[in-house]
Formats: C-alpha cells, sequence, structure tokens
C-alpha cells in the first residue's frame, strides 16, 4: 500500500507542475514578471503603510527614513545624513531636534521598524515614563532584557512589579550605606596611592584615566555593594588555580552585554574569552546564592548585620510580609543591577569630572580653593562635610550631564492615548497628538541635558549652573543618581584634587575619555 501511495503522490505532483507550466506559456507569465509583480506589491503596501504613519503622526515633523533607528538593520549601521542609527542622540545631540524646530519628534520608517517619536522634552517624558502614578505606556520586555541576566529588579520591573521591587529597595539605601561608601572611598583611594607608588612622586603621568576610575568604581562597589573584602592588586586566581571573586566580578562587569546578546552555542565553544565568560559567571552564580543563604542565617539567628547594600537588601525582604517579599533570584537581580548601573555610571563621570578640570584651570582653582576652606589640607574629609562642598558636586553634575551615563528609555503605548506636546520655545500651549496601541516612544536621555530648553548653552562645561540649586529642581530629574553614588563622586574628586595641592592638567584626560565615550 505505502509504495502506491508514494506513486500517486509522484504522479499528483508531476501532473500539478506540467499544469502550471502550461499555465504559464498560454499567458507568457516568466519567472521575472513574479519577481517584479511581489516586488512592485511590496513597494505598493510599504508606500500605503508610510502614508498611514505620516497621517498617524499628525504630520509632526522629524525622521522621514528607510529603518527605524533601534531595528535592524538601521541600528547596526553607522549614523549618518540617510540613516541615523543607534547613536544619533549623540553624534547629533546639538542639531537633530533644532533641524525639525521642536523637542519631540516624529520617526515614520519606509521599510523596517515602528511608527513613532523620539522627545528630549521632560513634560513628554513624565507622560509616558511609569512610576508611582498610572499612565498609557508600559516597558516592553524587548527594552528591558539587557537588565534581566541575573533576574528581575527595580530597573527593567513595570506597574505593580516594579512597586513591589521599589518597597525592598528603598530601606537598603540608609545613612549606614552612606558612611560606608564615604570611608570605604577613601580607604581604597589610599591603598591606590600606596600601590600604585604614587606616594613617592611629586608628579605622575596617567595616559588613561578610565583605567583607574574603572577599577576604583568597581572595588568600592564590591565593597559597599557587597562586603566583599577587595584590594587594588588582588591577584586574578588563588592558590588552587580558580578564578577569585573579585576576579569574577571584574569579567562579569565587562562581558555583561555579551553573555546576554551572544548565542549560548558561541559561548560553548572553546574559545578563551568566552570559557572565562561562564566561569565568571557560574562562579559568582553559586557565591551569590550562598551569599544570600548566609545573610538570612544570619539575621534570623540575630547577629548584627553588616552595613553593605546586600545585607541591607536581604534585611529588607526578610523584614516584609509575604505579599511582598522578592524570592532569591529577584534580590540577586537587584544587587546586580546596582552594580552593573553603578559600576560604569561612576567610573565615567569620575574621568570625565577630572577631565574636564584638567581642562579649565579656572574651574579647578575653584573647587580646589572650596576644598581647602571646608576640609584643609591636613585632615581626612567626612561625611559632615558633604553638605558645604557644593562646588565639588556641581563638578560632577555638569559632567554627568555632558556624558550621560543613560542613553534612551523605551516604552511602549498598551492603549489609545493622547500625548501633549509641549510648543518650541517662545510659544505657549501644546500640541495634543493621538497614539495609538502599540506605539512607540523614545526618550532620549542625551537630547534633554543638551536640550537649550533647560541648559543654557548645553555644550559649555559650566559647573556653576549647579550653584544654589535645589534638588527639586526640575534640571536634576532629567537624572537621578541617588545620593551614595552623589558621596561617592564627591570624596573621590576631593582626593584627587587635595592630594598634596598637586593640580590636574594635561589635554590627553579628556580626549581619552572623549574617544572612549564614543
Amino acid at each position: 500500500m505505502l509504495p502506491m501511495a508514494a506513486n500517486s503522490s509522484s504522479q499528483f505532483l508531476s501532473a500539478l507542475t506540467s499544469n502550471v507550466q502550461q499555465f504559464r506559456e498560454r499567458n507568457g507569465i516568466t519567472a521575472m514578471n513574479v519577481v517584479l509583480t511581489l516586488f512592485f506589491a511590496l513597494i505598493i503596501s510599504k508606500t500605503v503603510a508610510y502614508r498611514r504613519g505620516v497621517q498617524t503622526v499628525r504630520d509632526l515633523p522629524g525622521f522621514r527614513i528607510l529603518f527605524h533607528p533601534l531595528n535592524l538593520p538601521g541600528v547596526l549601521l553607522p549614523t549618518s545624513w540617510w540613516n541615523p542609527g543607534y547613536l544619533f542622540p549623540w553624534y547629533w545631540r546639538d542639531s537633530a531636534y533644532k533641524r525639525y524646530g521642536n523637542d519631540t519628534i516624529s520617526v515614520v520608517p519606509f521599510l523596517a521598524g515602528p511608527t513613532g517619536f523620539y522627545t528630549s522634552n521632560l513634560d513628554v517624558a513624565r507622560q509616558v515614563i511609569t512610576g508611582a502614578h498610572r499612565c498609557s505606556f508600559f516597558k516592553h520586555e524587548n527594552s528591558t532584557q539587557a537588565f534581566l541576566l541575573w533576574g528581575m529588579n527595580l530597573v527593567a520591573a513595570d506597574g505593580d512589579t516594579w512597586r513591589k521591587h521599589r518597597r525592598i529597595m528603598g530601606p537598603a539605601f540608609n545613612n549606614a550605606l552612606y558612611d560606608m561608601v564615604w570611608s570605604e572611598t577613601l580607604r581604597t583611594y589610599k591603598e591606590m596611592i600606596s600601590a600604585e607608588g604614587w606616594d613617592l612622586k611629586d608628579e605622575i603621568e596617567i595616559p588613561v584615566i578610565q583605567k583607574l576610575t574603572f577599577q576604583l568604581a568597581l572595588l568600592i562597589i564590591g565593597k559597599c555593594g557587597f562586603g566583599f573584602s577587595f584590594n587594588w592588586f588582588a591577584p586574578p586566581k588563588s592558590d588552587d588555580g580558580r578564578m577569585s571573586i573579585q576576579e569574577a566580578l571584574r569579567i562579569v562587569a565587562d562581558t555583561h552585554m555579551a553573555a546576554i546578546f551572544t548565542p549560548k552555542w558561541v559561548q560553548n565553544l572553546p574559545i578563551k574569552g568566552m570559557q572565562e565568560m561562564r566561569e565568571a559567571h557560574d562562579i559568582l552564580t553559586a557565591f551569590m546564592q550562598s551569599q544570600v543563604a548566609e545573610r538570612k542565617a544570619e539575621l534570623s539567628s540575630g547577629g548584627v548585620p553588616g552595613s553593605d547594600a546586600f545585607t541591607m537588601l536581604v534585611k529588607a525582604n526578610e523584614d516584609e510580609g509575604s505579599k511582598y517579599k522578592l524570592d532569591d533570584q529577584e534580590l540577586i537581580g537587584n544587587v546586580f543591577v546596582m552594580l552593573f548601573a553603578g559600576h560604569e555610571t561612576t567610573a565615567h563621570t569620575l574621568a570625565a569630572a577630572l577631565g574636564f578640570l584638567a581642562m579649565y584651570d579656572n574651574l579647578q582653582d575653584e573647587v580646589y580653593q572650596q576644598i581647602v576652606e571646608v576640609v584643609g589640607l591636613q585632615r581626612d574629609p567626612t561625611m559632615e562635610d558633604y553638605p558645604k562642598l557644593d562646588k565639588v558636586l556641581a563638578a560632577f553634575y555638569e559632567a554627568l550631564r555632558m556624558f550621560p551615563a543613560g542613553h534612551i528609555m523605551i516604552r511602549d503605548a498598551f492603549e489609545d492615548t493622547v500625548l501633549h506636546i509641549p510648543k518650541p520655545v517662545g510659544e505657549e500651549g501644546t500640541i495634543s497628538v493621538p497614539i495609538q496601541k502599540g506605539m512607540q516612544v523614545v526618550v532620549d536621555m542625551i537630547g534633554v541635558q543638551y536640550n537649550p530648553r533647560y541648559f543654557d548653552q548645553p555644550e559649555e562645561y559650566r559647573p556653576s549652573r549647579w550653584y544654589g540649586l535645589a534638588n527639586e529642581s526640575e534640571a536634576f530629574s532629567a537624572f537621578s543618581i541617588g545620593k551614595s553614588l552623589a558621596a561617592l563622586f564627591a570624596i573621590d574628586l576631593i582626593l584627587w584634587v587635595q592630594v598634596r595641592g598637586h593640580a590636574l592638567a594635561g589635554n590627553s584626560l579628556l580626549w581619552s575619555l572623549c574617544a572612549s565615550w564614543r
């Protein structure tokens, strides 16, 4: 029976092929005709979709391009006149919104990607960023994938899940942690000076400042975030040949994005870099799981808890009722998102502030004089000095504004709604733009910080714009770094500038920073 069935199928396909061939010959249809027909059908459908997209954004000016900046293949192509690309907010920070006469612009791609908006306006940002208030936008899972490697956390969470994580994370950041950040930064800085041999020199040359700021930030966050006993020159391998926790943490921090986006089969190849990444991830996973168990046991036995962020987080979680409690993986996820966010933010901002102060002697003198007046040159700075050092902190705020840690925030509409977009500077009122379910709004954080609506001459490094500004000012809402990082910035800059009255100098400091950022 089976051979007969197979023979019948073969005869049927042969007859069908013959009939199709005869139909093409009678009607003069060729393969080229088919290809051209499909091509023109595609062009017509894309043109109709494009026109519909233009009508959807109510003719609000903006990009009329082939590919959306965040979709393939546009995201992989370099920024150019015909393709904005992923990094246009940085490369075109001075011109993108000025070109279209508004700080909110539309994006209507012809071939690939959704119709939507980019905005550098804080009023629009507040309408789409979900927090304690209800809004019609949410964090799509595709836009938070980079933060989920270690578990759900405050950055990736949304809605009720966000509120649950915020409830636990809040108590973990308290005065005890801020004091620990201050004292550990002071101790680590002195350790660096001694380990590098600078205490015996009158002058030192640092060609790439980021190498130091990244290591300094990693050690401080390792100590204050995890309670690790790190030191400046710890060997990457222990005596038994195993990778140390400090080295594993460094590799995980450096390869975080690769671990997320590299296919698993590539990660399993016998390549040294991939093997190190896997080993570091496995060691740190096992270690963190054991640390959660140890901290829980310590708290349940009535022991005195440590003041590092991880211990404080576990304690806050154990004090909660079952309804709001996080599981172990969520605890680890939150600690690691603090590590990765804090590590790069701290390192880049330190490098930027030091670079700018090296370029502008007059600004460096202002900061130095305030340090001398408040702290002097004979004692170490204390946490009590912090409120009096507004010029020190302003140098960091301005560096963070010009080289922002955050790039974009992506939100998608989960229902039909309306955006109220402020008119250009000098004009009163707003423009009401209907937003259809599924449309995307991208908050351009670089654009916010270079927006002349909020910052006069935004391309200029001017710490004085922060002098005397209340923390609740709208300018601060462009970026929120928290008191612990602000304290870390302050103590670091005091120590760098205070050291024996030596001045920072050299153009290479700033240029190495710019080359690394771009």
